[in-house]
């Protein structure tokens, strides 16, 4: 009998460790962190008749849309407060029910599309990416709520360990040669890596506004991102991410403004 009881203690004990650690894995996978600085907004966009208020990435072919522009082609500009991507993050592992779903948004795409020329290029800053919006999370059918910590650990999480945003601070979008077709080759660039994904839209236009909605998926090892896990694997990101995203972008004006 005395034998037994101090097994069954010593049994007992070996459980509260072990759940003691998985609790404490997840409290290290989702601690509130501070976020990364948001970078400083830089002058206005140098295109004519354009509403932006920062210049773009480095490699943005921005020279390509004023000349297209100045040529009085016609040139629509992306709308971010009309527009969003939302990208659905789900868990995976032996321990998925021990960890939550995510939806990440952006209220911030920018770019442009030049019809004519079959050609649009877009980025998105991801230090301004959004995680669990609660909108957005019932428009994913997730019943479930994190806390504001666990979102604050989630976002960091995302920006230093996963897209390595300090190293690649912005996803890039480009698309050639379209004719207007809706299905798309769609080349992304995302931490340093460049991936031509097809993707199938619907496209609404008329002389003053361009909208494109679609949806499509990818998997983050193809852009040498390894899923994010703790616990040796048993608790982790999903490789695919599915993502929908609603483009609204306005006509900005042509020749005549570039004279100005």
């Amino acid at each position: 009998m005395t034998t037994r009881s101090r097994t069954g203690r010593a049994a007992d004990g070996v459980t509260h460790v072990v759940v003691w650690l998985i609790a404490l894995a997840l409290l290290v996978a989702c601690a509130q962190q501070p976020a990364l600085p948001p970078q400083a907004l830089p002058p206005a966009l140098p295109i004519p008749g354009a509403a932006g208020t920062e210049v773009p990435p480095p490699s943005f072919p921005l020279a390509f849309y004023r000349d297209t522009a100045r040529r009085g082609e016609p040139v629509f500009e992306v709308d971010p407060a009309r527009s969003l991507v939302v990208v659905e993050v789900r868990r995976a592992g032996s321990l998925a029910r021990l960890g939550h779903d995510h939806v990440v948004a952006s209220h911030d795409l920018r770019g442009y599309v030049a019809p004519d020329a079959g050609r649009a290029d877009l980025y998105v800053s991801l230090d301004r990416l959004t995680v669990d919006e609660p909108s957005l999370r019932a428009q994913a059918g997730l019943d479930t709520q994190p806390s504001a910590e666990d979102i604050a650990g989630t976002r960091r999480n995302m920006l230093e360990y996963v897209l390595h945003a300090d190293r690649h601070p912005w996803a890039l979008i480009a698309v050639m040669g379209y004719a207007n077709s809706p299905d798309l080759g769609v080349a992304i660039t995302l931490n340093g890596v460049t991936r031509r994904v097809p993707v199938h839209v619907a496209i609404a236009s008329d002389a003053g506004a361009y909208d494109v909605t679609g949806a499509f998926a990818i998997d983050v090892t193809d852009f040498g991102i390894p899923p994010f896990s703790i616990l040796g694997g048993a608790l982790t990101v999903a490789n695919r991410l599915d993502l929908r995203f609603e483009i609204h972008a306005q006509r900005i004006a042509g020749a005549s403004a570039a004279r100005r």
